[in-house]
């Protein structure tokens, strides 16, 4: 039994049974024992890796995507450039290196880092600091002016609570002791679960049996990057506005499903064996998130496949570019990588993007139109 494990264990026995999202905020957040909190878990060494490992392509087009959402808003003399859990600071390292070839946005930008681990603020800080990055443990700490802000792979390791649906009722999903009262599993709450509108949004025509998952840290967030985007500035010389870009894996339209799911060494592992030693994640409802940032204000793109959206970005004009420099096993590390990052059995699907804008603001590139439906159910 981990230390972690032990914790939540007394814990369980004192209070009884805790809610999924609690348990997913000690494994991963247990300032001492939990899993961001002890390790880099990215690269072969670890436990995953996300699409800014697998190439510099990926971070390199959202940097230039950065660049030309700032020239279409007018090139604005101070923004700032916003990533939530920026892992080592590849992704970021790479946009910005793009990003230089556009006259002006490295000047204006005021890098703004959101991170829990303090083993990889300490690798962001070695990556990214000649750019002088500040972090911040807020939105609200921002400064005035306009934002454009990147999340890859960052909303699906916020916690949720679950549901299972008895009887014409949602009942919540929580984690309690097993029959040896040390190991952990779910036990359904035989009492309905009170202040379900938002479930019902959700999922308007449920099934017996059907599990939902409520996203709510996940909505909260994007409604406040909605508002930021949207809200009137105290200063007119540094008005608000910009734009989001999620990429995230994840589905669309809404439909109930369980998506918790844990990773260790690049393996399937339980979720809820040896908490605090393997990755926690859940599969991002789009159509959700994408409701809760229209209602709080802001335009709303997509989603669209990753594959789709890096295409449209110019993966191929990038990758016949840097081709054209390498030898014949870069050639082929090249290829096996947008393979990875857009093939449909790979990243190209699964993984989707999406983005906020300021109203009355231009058109982000890689989507074709707004998002025409804000309902959050499913079809």
């Amino acid at each position: 039994m981990t230390a972690l494990a032990d914790i939540i264990a007394r814990r369980i026995r004192h209070e009884g049974p805790i809610s999924l999202a609690d348990y997913m905020s000690l494994a991963l957040l247990h300032p001492e024992h939990g899993y961001y909190s002890r390790r880099d878990p990215l690269g072969r060494s670890g436990d995953f890796i996300t699409a800014p490992e697998v190439s510099q392509m990926f971070g390199e087009l959202i940097g230039l995507w950065c660049a030309d959402y700032w020239l279409r808003a007018g090139s604005p003399a101070a923004f700032s450039l916003v990533e939530l859990g920026p892992g080592r600071g590849t992704l970021m390292a790479d946009a910005l290196r793009a990003a230089a070839g556009v006259p002006g946005f490295l000047d204006a930008k005021r890098l703004c880092l959101v991170e829990a681990s303090p083993t990889l603020k300490a690798a962001q800080r070695e990556m990214l600091g000649p750019h002088r990055p500040r972090w911040l443990t807020s939105l609200s700490e921002l400064a005035e002016g306009p934002i454009i802000l990147i999340a890859n792979e960052f909303f699906d390791a916020l916690p949720l609570r679950q549901f299972t649906r008895r009887g014409g009722h949602w009942h919540e999903n929580l984690v309690g002791l097993g029959p040896d009262d040390r190991s952990f599993r779910i036990v359904v709450d035989r009492a309905p679960a009170r202040h379900t509108p938002l479930l019902d949004r959700l999922y308007p025509s449920p099934d017996e049996n059907d599990i939902a998952e409520l996203p709510g840290m996940a909505l909260s967030l994007v409604s406040e990057i909605a508002q930021r985007l949207g809200r009137p500035s105290a200063e007119p010389e540094a008005p608000y506005g910009g734009a989001a870009l999620i990429v995230d894996y994840g589905y669309y339209p809404s439909q109930p499903q369980a998506t918790l799911q844990a990773l260790r060494r690049h393996e399937r592992h339980d979720p809820l064996a040896a908490p605090g030693e393997a990755d926690l994640t859940v599969h991002v409802n789009f159509a959700a998130l994408l409701a809760a940032a229209a209602e709080a204000g802001a335009d709303t793109w997509g989603p669209v496949g990753q594959g789709a959206f890096l295409e449209a970005l110019g993966l191929e004009t990038r990758a016949a570019t840097l081709s054209a420099k390498a030898g014949p096993a870069q050639r082929r590390d090249i290829e096996v990588a947008k393979h990875r990052l857009t093939d449909p059995d790979q990243m190209g699907v699964l993984f989707k993007a999406a983005a906020l804008s300021c109203p009355g603001f231009p058109q982000p590139a890689g989507f074709a139109e707004k998002t025409t439906e804000h309902h959050a159910g499913s079809d």
